[in-house]
């Protein structure tokens, strides 16, 4: 299928932006896994033919995610591998395959009696041996990463045969070994694999669990297995789909499981951290409260500014906390004035955490006269000692730096990824707000660069 390099680029928050809060073992967001090089001259296999360029996406596009495109398959020589990985003649297995999806049945009944099936299974032992060897000498020849071992893993649909063979055969193999290096080699080989191989099914059983789940009943499994969707499960979903590419109508259907887990788990993530967010900011406002002074509230405020834990939820309920003061006849004028102090201080100290090139950024997009801003612009650029006022802090800044600030906003609000910008940058994503800035980006390129 063809690549949608726009839906690959967006996971994360994918998951990452997306996979946001509470941080998977992903912190992120997941990116399109690159592509995998082996050597599989030995393998007594041809590769299918490509399957002819197409292109879709999901039905249902709020937003874009990994899955809304596939890419166009490759005739690579990891497919190969994934399915030469196959079991002999004679094997027979019904359990579900590393891909999800059940094996067919790959045995024939044999007549011969008790020697005739003895000899079968050992023919068909033999089989998986040389099998084993030869994905052996490709995984310690060409040394592929962990992430080429998990979607060689997802890619083929005969592992779960080949799995007790393989892990057989390097134990073999390393206590036959008389070279100590090779020794470890093979006994590396065996153990790393096999963690990978039981990360793989668990990824299949939560797998199995979310494709038999009803669309709008995901949001509960997310719920009480939040932990488990992690990046590298959506990545381990994503090879699956892409290991289809002779089945659209497959890649299709998983592509729609993927978007649906990613939209339930944004949903979760985001009711899930504004929740936290709020009963955080709670607690603080009842200590700020039970301060024995003015001074004393004012000072556990500047303490949460140093340490980087006033947020905008704390000045909201500050906030609120005045309103309700002011609009009651039975609340004292005093408290009306202590509560405005302290939310003032609160919005003070916010902005004071602000990257200082955004408040310079923020205060000459104020100026509305062209002439008046280029004067702005020249005391931003004269360097000076940095005075912070009670009302009024000194900055300054160097063209360089607040151009390539301005120039990052400018890119993020024409390429939709206002997510990757900092938060107190986002209020800027406005369009009458981006023709100021890319005015003031004009000027400085023109004027000091």
């Amino acid at each position: 299928m063809a690549l949608d390099q726009a839906a690959i680029a967006s996971l994360p928050y994918a998951a990452a932006a997306s996979l946001r809060r509470p941080h998977p073992s992903c912190s992120f967001p997941p990116r399109r896994p690159p592509p995998i090089y082996l050597t599989c001259a030995a393998f007594p296999y041809s590769p299918p033919p490509c399957a002819t360029t197409s292109s879709y996406a999901s039905d249902d596009a709020r937003g874009q995610h990994l899955f809304r495109g596939l890419p166009q398959p490759r005739c690579s020589n990891v497919e190969a591998v994934g399915d030469v990985m196959a079991a002999p003649d004679d094997y027979t297995e019904d359990s579900p395959s590393s891909s999800g999806y059940a094996n067919g049945r790959v045995s024939e009944e044999r007549p011969g009696g008790s020697v005739g099936e003895a000899n079968h299974m050992a023919a068909g032992n033999q089989k998986m041996v040389k099998i084993s060897d030869k994905l052996i000498g490709v995984f310690m020849v060409d040394k592929p990463t962990p992430t080429d071992w998990r979607k060689l893993l997802a890619f083929s649909r005969e592992w779960d045969n080949i799995r007790p063979h393989f892990f057989r055969r390097c134990r073999e193999r390393a206590d036959a070994e008389s070279n100590p290096e090779m020794k470890h080699g093979l006994l590396r080989l065996g153990r790393k694999l096999r963690e990978i191989d039981e990360d793989v099914q668990r990824h299949n059983e939560l797998f199995e669990v979310v494709k038999s789940t009803p669309p709008d009943k995901i949001g509960a499994v997310i719920a009480r297995r939040r932990k488990d969707f992690t990046v590298e499960f959506f990545n381990h979903l994503y090879y699956v789909a892409e290991s289809y590419k002779d089945d659209p109508d497959k890649q299709k259907e998983l592509a729609k499981l993927g978007n649906d887990c990613v939209d339930a788990l944004q949903a979760h993530d985001d009711k899930s951290g504004s929740l936290e967010a709020l009963n955080v900011a709670e607690l603080k406002l009842k200590d700020i409260l039970n301060s024995p002074s003015v001074d004393a509230a004012c000072r556990k405020i500047d303490d949460l500014a140093e340490k980087k834990e006033l947020d905008s939820a704390l000045v909201l309920m500050l906030s609120k906390a005045w309103s309700a003061a002011k609009g009651t006849d039975i609340t004292k004028s005093d408290a009306k004035d202590i509560m405005f102090h302290l939310y003032m201080t609160a919005v003070a100290n916010l902005q004071r955490q602000m990257p200082k090139d955004i408040r310079i950024l923020k205060h000459l997009i104020m100026i509305e006269g062209p002439e008046e801003r280029v004067s702005a612009l020249n005391d931003a650029f004269t360097p000076g000692p940095e005075l912070q006022g009670e009302n009024v802090d000194t900055l300054y800044t160097s063209p360089e730096v607040l151009h390539t600030w301005a120039s990052a906003i400018i890119d993020a609000y024409y390429s939709s990824r206002e997510g990757t910008l900092l938060g107190q940058a986002r209020d800027l994503m406005n369009p009458k707000i981006i023709k100021r800035v890319e005015e003031i980006v004009k000027t400085i390129k023109d004027n000091y660069l």
